[in-house]
């Protein structure tokens, strides 16, 4: 039976050896402040300061009331240019949208000719470029409706829709941001912390003192688990407590604590992802190279970002394997909508039995790994 006096002593090792790695520590702090602050405040599908530009070979009223009608904040404030310098602009990336009104196109519009306006669209910014063309087009319609009509004609539905927006009343992007990328950078820094505590020990060559000491290696790795993943639980803690719900003003429906213990039962089992990798890679480069092929499926395909609704379905079956997948359900659930042990104890459930499995792996490839080295 493994020894909770060695396992303590040897977790408060880990610790202080966590305090002198100034790299690492700096890595905390920036992924639970910095880190949560950018994925809250960034807008990638809305259009802000959006470059606009404009080429009028018309210069008349309808011409200048269309360019007027785009302005801040969606919007830059517009520019007039040449023809000859809009495929400069665009290659340099100075527009994202160009738009061509061509000559006497008033007067065509009012004679029912039916004239045509050019937008030119830097397609490599692909989620402006995509949200940006519909509004254009729906200003320029209500512009030259209005302008030939006299009015803006406003079609009354036959049928009304009464919205109710749940959990995100405003649609606010930095309540899923913020909350998500405290979600992900979890399991991240739970896999790196561990993986590094083992490869440091190599590194170091303290791996060789342990294995003339009275110690186990479920010891060992026991008390790795409990260090790094005390220190991960209590940042992100913190971080929902002070910058989340304190700095940005972003609301938790549900239990903080409930959280932190879904985020406990993950941990065991990204910590023992993180230690099975630190057996295999040699250094800290591999390790850290290795660590792109597993963090980024975690990531992009736990439901963290897209839906898993919207991934094929033998993606979402694979995806069950993963812990970071039923973390990220239980957490949305909990800190989204309120959710309570009730709603989620699924999840709880399906994260232990991973965390159980990945331990016996690392623990089985751990100990090889010791016998190896002895």
């Amino acid at each position: 039976m493994p020894s909770l006096k060695h396992i303590y002593r040897l977790g408060i090792k880990e610790l202080w050896s966590l305090v002198r790695d100034p790299m690492m520590l700096f890595l905390i702090i920036y992924m639970f402040t910095g880190q949560v602050y950018i994925a809250a405040t960034v807008m990638p599908e809305t259009l802000h300061n959006v470059s606009i530009a404009f080429v009028d070979e018309d210069d008349s009223v309808l011409s200048n009331r269309i360019i007027s009608a785009f302005y801040p904040p969606q919007f830059k404030s517009p520019m007039l240019i040449s023809l000859s310098a809009v495929d400069p602009g665009l290659d340099e990336g100075e527009y994202t949208f160009v738009l061509d009104i061509p000559p006497d196109f008033q007067n065509d519009l009012i004679a029912e000719k039916s004239p045509a306006i050019q937008l030119n669209v830097d397609a490599t910014r692909m989620t402006q470029a995509f949200t940006g063309s519909g509004y254009i087009q729906q200003v320029v319609f209500g512009e030259v409706s209005e302008f030939v009509q006299g009015y803006r004609i406003n079609t009354e539905p036959q049928v009304s829709l009464a919205l109710r927006m749940r959990y995100n009343p405003n649609l606010e992007q930095s309540w899923f941001g913020a909350l998500s990328e405290i979600i992900n950078g979890l399991t991240m820094l739970s896999i790196i912390l561990a993986g590094a505590a083992l490869i440091r020990e190599r590194e170091h060559g303290t791996i060789e003192h342990l294995l003339v000491m009275p110690v186990t290696p479920i010891e060992i790795m026991l008390s790795k688990i409990w260090s790094m993943g005390l220190v991960v639980i209590i940042s992100a803690g913190i971080s929902l407590t002070v910058v989340v719900q304190g700095f940005l003003n972003v609301p938790v429906q549900g239990s903080v604590l409930l959280f932190l213990c879904a985020a406990a039962l993950c941990v065991v089992a990204t910590t023992s992802i993180g230690i099975f990798m630190a057996t295999v890679a040699r250094s800290m480069p591999q390790f850290g190279m290795l660590s792109l092929l597993v963090l980024l499926p975690l990531q992009l395909l736990s439901g963290g970002l897209t839906p898993r609704e919207s991934m094929p379905e033998f993606v979402q079956k694979i995806m069950l394997a993963a812990p970071s997948t039923h973390f990220v359900a239980a957490g949305q659930g909990i800190l989204f909508r309120g959710a309570g042990i009730e709603d989620v104890w699924i999840n709880f459930l399906a994260m232990a039995v991973i965390a159980a499995v990945f331990f016996m792996i690392a623990l089985n490839r751990f100990r090889k790994t010791i016998s190896l080295m002895a």
